[in-house]
C-alpha cells in the first residue's frame, strides 16, 4: 500500500479498492516505525484520522474534492499550520501555535489532502545537511535500506550514534526523508538555495523547486524573502506534477504572487525529447564533483542525445559568484526577518527582567543557535551605513548579471539545462560535520542557489545508485513558468534511468534517542 505512488493510489482510493481511513491509519503506523529518522517534529495522528474518515464520507458518495483528497502528507515545520505548533526547529518558536495556515497548506486541505504531521529542518531553515535542529538531526532512509547494509557488512539492530549513519542533506531533509522512507506520498519544503532540490537528491526523491511566485509564501516563515519558495518532494515527476496543480496560482495574500494565469497540467503519457536544445553549464564542472556524479551526468547527456536531444555545453560565467553573492544577500535578509523574534508577542521569552534591552539579547541568545546568531550578525554587519554599497548593492548588481546570464542561454534556444544536484551522494554525519556551516552550505548549494538568484523553476530527478548504493540525482533548470516542460523532460529522464526503489527493512525496532528529540510526539 504505501509502495504506491500519490498516483496510483489516488485512483485505487476513487475505485474504492483503497480506503482513506486505511491508508492513513498505515502511513501513521509507519512514520511511528521509523522514528529513528527523526524525520517529524510533530505527528498529529486524532487530527489526521479526522480527516480521513471526512475524506472517505466524501469518496463513498463518488464526490471527491479532486487527486489529492484522502492522500497524506506532511509539512516542514516553517510553514505555519492553524493549531498545529510550528517552531522551525527552533528553540525560539517552541510552543507557538499560529491561529492560521500557509496558502499552500490551505490549499491542499481544501482539496482534502490529509495531514499527517510537521517534519523536522536544521533551525529556520539555515543549513545544507538537517543537521541542526534543536530536535536532533535527521538520518537519510537509504543508511537503513537492506542493500546498502549488506554491502557495508552493517548488522539490522541499531547503529549507534557514532556518526556513521547517513545525512539527509538539508535544509527539508525531514520532508525528504518522510518521502523516501514512504511514511507519506508527498511533502512541502522550501527553498532559498537548493533546500528541496538538496535533500531530494540525498534521499533518492523528486524535488521541485518552482519559479519564484508561482506558488504562493504567505504562511511561509521567511528566510530570505526574495529567494524562498514553497518546494515539492514526491517519489515521481507526475506526483509533483499533480501536487503544483493545487498549489500554484495568484494568492491576494502574497505581494510576490506571480499575477501570470495558472492552469494545472497533467504530464504526457509517453513523451520524448526528440529536437530539445540541452544546455551543458561549462562552469558546473566544479571542484570536488565525484567521479560518480560525473558519470552519471554524463549518462544522462548521453540518453538524451540518443533520444534525438541536440546536447552541447553552454557557459554561465557569473554563476561561480553566486556562492559569495548569496552570503551577503541572506544574511542581509535573515538580519532583518528575525527582528520579529524580540519575545515580546510569541515563541521564547527569557527570565532576564532587568531591563528590555537585557530580555532582548537573552531572548535572542538563548532562542537561536549559533548558526542563526552568526547570519544575524554578519547581515547587520554587511547593512552598517559604511558598508552598505560596498557589499548588499554590489551583491544585488552580481545578482543580476547571474540572471541575465540564465536569460542569455534561453535566449539562443536552449530548452532546459543539465546539471548536477549534488557534488557526491549522501556522507556520513561524521564527514559532513567535519566542517562548520556556512563552509558547508558553500559547498553544498554550489548547483542549486544560482537557479534562485534568478528566480527559475528547477527539479531534481534521481537517476543512479553511486558505487556506495546511495541516491545519485541530476537537476534540470527551465526558464521562468516553464514547469510543464521542465517536468516533462524530467519526466522522460526518470523513465530513461530506471532509478531503483529503495528496499527498507519491515521493521525499525530500536528507536535511536536525539537531543530533545520529539519525533514521535502527537498533537
Amino acid at each position: 500500500m504505501l509502495g504506491l505512488t500519490l498516483k496510483q493510489a489516488s485512483a485505487a482510493l476513487r475505485d474504492g479498492s483503497l480506503s482513506p481511513v486505511e491508508l492513513c491509519r498505515r502511513c501513521l503506523a509507519w512514520a511511528d516505525e521509523t522514528r529513528r529518522l527523526n524525520a517529524y517534529i510533530i505527528l498529529a495522528p486524532e487530527r489526521a484520522m479526522s480527516q480521513a474518515i471526512e475524506s472517505e464520507r466524501r469518496h463513498r458518495l463518488g464526490q471527491p474534492l479532486g487527486p489529492l483528497d484522502g492522500i497524506p502528507f506532511a509539512v516542514k515545520d516553517n510553514f505555519s499550520t492553524k493549531g498545529i505548533e510550528t517552531t522551525c526547529a527552533s528553540r525560539m518558536l517552541q510552543g507557538y501555535v499560529p491561529p492560521f495556515n500557509a496558502t499552500v497548506v490551505q490549499r491542499l486541505l481544501d482539496q482534502g489532502a490529509v495531514l499527517l504531521g510537521k517534519t523536522n529542518l536544521d533551525e529556520f531553515g539555515m543549513g545544507s545537511g538537517s543537521t541542526d535542529s534543536v530536535f536532533g538531526p535527521v538520518r537519510n532512509p537509504w543508511g537503513y535500506s537492506r542493500s546498502y547494509r549488506e554491502r557495508h557488512h552493517l548488522g539490522d539492530s541499531g547503529d549507534g550514534d557514532d556518526g556513521e549513519w547517513l545525512i539527509t542533506g538539508g535544509s527539508s531533509g525531514g520532508s525528504a526523508a518522510a518521502v523516501a522512507a514512504r511514511t507519506c506520498f508527498f511533502a512541502l519544503g522550501s527553498d532559498t538555495g537548493g533546500s528541496t532540490r538538496n535533500p531530494a537528491s540525498r534521499c533518492g526523491v523528486v524535488g521541485l523547486k518552482p519559479t519564484y511566485g508561482l506558488v504562493s509564501r504567505h504562511g511561509l516563515i521567511p528566510l530570505v524573502n526574495s529567494m524562498d519558495v514553497p518546494g515539492v518532494l514526491a517519489s515521481s515527476t507526475d506526483d509533483a506534477a499533480t501536487v503544483l496543480g493545487v498549489l500554484g496560482g495568484v494568492d491576494p495574500l502574497d505581494s510576490t504572487s506571480a499575477r501570470e494565469a495558472f492552469r494545472p497540467f497533467s504530464l504526457p503519457h509517453e513523451g520524448g525529447v526528440s529536437g530539445l536544445h540541452v544546455g551543458i553549464p561549462e562552469e558546473y564542472h566544479a571542484p570536488g564533483l565525484s567521479a560518480d556524479v560525473l558519470a552519471a551526468w554524463s549518462r544522462a547527456a548521453e540518453l538524451l542525445e540518443a533520444g534525438g536531444a541536440r546536447v552541447e555545453r553552454v557557459s554561465l560565467p557569473h554563476t561561480q559568484h553566486s556562492i559569495v553573492c548569496y552570503h551577503v544577500l541572506c544574511t542581509a535578509e535573515v538580519a532583518s526577518n528575525m527582528a520579529r523574534f524580540d519575545g515580546l508577542q510569541y515563541g521564547h521569552r527569557s527570565t532576564v527582567d532587568e531591563s528590555t534591552e537585557a530580555m532582548y539579547a537573552a531572548t535572542r541568545h538563548e532562542g537561536f543557535n549559533d548558526v542563526v546568531r552568526g547570519r544575524i550578525l554578519a547581515g547587520n554587519y554587511f547593512l552598517l551605513k559604511q558598508n552598505y554599497e560596498r557589499y548588499f548593492v554590489k551583491a544585488q548588481r552580481v545578482r543580476r548579471l547571474i540572471a541575465r546570464d540564465f536569460e542569455a542561454v534561453f535566449a539562443s534556444g536552449v530548452r532546459v539545462l543539465l546539471t548536477p544536484t549534488t557534488l557526491s551522494d549522501a556522507p556520513t554525519h561524521r564527514d559532513f560535520c567535519s566542517e562548520d556551516n556556512r563552509t558547508r552550505s558553500a559547498q553544498e548549494d554550489v548547483f542549486t542557489q544560482p537557479v534562485n538568484m534568478a528566480g527559475l523553476p528547477a527539479v531534481s530527478v534521481p537517476v543512479a545508485l553511486s558505487t556506495r548504493g546511495l541516491p545519485l540525482s541530476l537537476q534540470l533548470i527551465g526558464p521562468a513558468f516553464s514547469e510543464r516542460e521542465l517536468l516533462s523532460v524530467a519526466k522522460w529522464l526518470e523513465a530513461a534511468s530506471n532509478f531503483p526503489s529503495i528496499d527498507l527493512p519491515e521493521s525499525f525496532s530500536t528507536p535511536v534517542a536525539t537531543a530533545d528529540a520529539r519525533g514521535s510526539k502527537s498533537t
